[in-house]
């Protein structure tokens, strides 16, 4: 392809008027070159410090730490609502035994 395009600015560099035609052949090649620059990629050398490592043992710690603080507030939320069902149940018996107490009181 970079022989096609010599022999095309050769022949345009040749052209003795500057007419409409030869402006947009240059224009053309210009183009052609920005194209093919383009399309090679840049290679960028790979750099062996740069690999991604795991995680450090201050992570891991900090993670588990984070789980179980997790976990024993889990349980007393857990914990604080079984002993607010067992007392609205207690409040619902009781506030039921009164409530049949008076209607057989009528």
């Amino acid at each position: 392809m970079s022989d096609a395009l010599d022999k095309a600015e050769a022949a345009v560099r040749e052209a003795s008027t500057d007419t409409a035609a030869v402006q947009l052949a240059f224009a053309a090649m210009e183009l052609a070159k920005l194209a093919t620059q383009q399309q090679q990629p840049a290679v960028q050398p790979a750099c062996e410090h740069q690999r991604k490592q795991g995680r450090s043992a201050g992570q891991w710690l900090a993670i588990g730490g984070a789980v179980c603080v997790g976990s024993v507030g889990l349980a007393f939320a857990s914990l604080a609502i079984a002993i607010a069902a067992c007392c609205a149940t207690g409040c619902f018996v009781i506030l039921r035994s009164i409530w049949q107490s008076t209607q057989k009181g009528k």
